[in-house]
């Protein structure tokens, strides 16, 4: 099947999906739910010759524990999915109302944008988190992972369309380009007849290539070079902890830190006991050269742009900064604004912090961890938008959908 006929049938699913009411969306939701579960054994056998296949390929650790699939994680992908059943669906919301001197009612109403088309890499659960919001918004979706997830995906996609007919639902609400062949991507950015909105859930790489070829609005984001700034009023201990969850607890994913700025205030105090902490856990801190002589033989000598670069590993940039504006003028210089956040105990520090960072999401003594769909209580994310329009930060129910103006009147004519 081309990529015409796809996003024909798309097209056409996304006409009865966005007439399709609550209830059966969240029943097709639900029977998704219980495809996976009955077939956890397939998914997880599907997954390992991924796994196998990637680690052939000598595909990074970080990339590897992207595409990771196992029975704990499919066990959180599915529950994921069931808090999206109990999320309030938005299509057909109205708001902005209002009746005009002539007595026309005019109001907004929230309604799909109509078909998604989603690329993405080694994230076969991103495949579920697309399927149900898309669903539940009333979106058609076309997806197409990279060639690393094709085992996965296609079971899972299977499995998927499977409960949509179950429901009596199109199956082709949901279609996978199966061909792994990277030329789909330029075909299905031009697929502007069909296709509403091209959501690239990549490396830099794969957003500038969607950003200058496609002929469809597109969603950047989900690459996170994410800061932490340690005010020198900082309480020490709990900084260090709070550090620790934003850089260790899953180092590879788009929501880790990578730069730490410490205040020159605090330095001297701050820095040996942040590698004495860390340092166990398996961290690299990479610093610059004012860090650099506080620790030591403790840290690595940072290269030029290591201060740009996302991580998705142990390593941790450090920096020593004079005050808040030189922190502010690093984060400006090298953030992917998604999000940046500061460790304090002023609140006109941090105030100020917040209105002069320009990231989708901005922390006080929170980790950066947070920035997450589910952690949202959005159920899941499309992606994580660091751009201003039309949507930033996790993308959950709401910004899947636009609006149409509705007016009503009483055989009104313009005079």
């Amino acid at each position: 099947m081309n990529l015409q006929q796809i996003g024909q049938q798309a097209k056409d699913a996304s006409y009865e999906l966005a007439i399709t009411d609550t209830t059966t969306k969240n029943a097709a939701l639900e029977a998704i739910a219980i495809e996976l579960e009955a077939n956890v054994a397939e998914i997880v056998e599907a997954n390992n010759k991924d796994i196998e296949a990637g680690k052939a390929a000598g595909l990074t650790d970080a990339l590897l524990d992207r595409l990771l699939l196992n029975e704990e994680r499919l066990a959180g992908v599915i529950a994921d999915l069931r808090s999206v059943i109990g999320l309030s669906d938005p299509v057909g919301e109205e708001f902005d109302g209002k009746v005009l001197e002539n007595g026309l009612k005019l109001c907004k109403r929230r309604v799909p944008v109509g078909v998604l088309g989603v690329i993405y890499e080694a994230r076969p659960n991103v495949t579920i988190d697309i399927a149900a919001l898309s669903l539940k918004t009333g979106n058609a979706s076309i997806l197409r992972g990279g060639k690393e997830t094709i085992n996965s995906n296609l079971v899972l996609v299977k499995l998927i369309q499977a409960a949509l007919k179950k429901v009596g639902l199109p199956t082709t609400s949901v279609q996978y380009i199966e061909n792994t062949d990277r030329a789909l991507v330029g075909e299905l950015l031009k697929l502007d007849k069909y296709v509403d909105m091209i959501i690239p859930r990549g490396n830099s790489g794969l957003q500038k290539f969607c950003k200058e070829n496609s002929t469809i609005p597109v969603i950047i984001g989900g690459i996170g070079i994410c800061h932490l700034f340690a005010e020198k009023t900082v309480n020490v201990e709990k900084a260090l902890a709070i550090v620790e969850n934003a850089k260790v607890q899953r180092p590879s994913v788009c929501n880790a830190l990578d730069t730490l700025l410490v205040d020159a205030d605090i330095a001297e105090t701050f820095l040996p006991k942040l590698a004495a902490h860390l340092l166990p856990l398996g961290v690299t801190l990479v610093a610059e050269e004012k860090a650099k002589a506080i620790l030591g033989d403790d840290a690595q000598l940072a290269q030029e742009g290591d201060f740009s670069r996302e991580w998705l590993s142990l390593n941790l940039g450090v920096k020593v900064v004079a005050d808040l504006s030189e922190a502010l003028a690093h984060i400006r210089e090298h953030s992917s604004e998604h999000s940046d956040g500061i460790l304090t105990n002023d609140f006109t520090v941090a105030n100020k912090f917040i209105n002069a960072v320009n990231s989708a999401a901005v922390y006080v003594n929170t980790s950066t961890r947070f920035t997450d769909g589910s952690q949202f209580g959005l159920g899941a994310e499309v992606a994580v938008s660091t751009q201003k329009l039309h949507a930033r930060g996790p993308m959950g129910l709401p910004e899947l959908t636009t609006y149409k103006w509705i007016g009503i009147g009483d055989n009104l004519i313009r005079s």
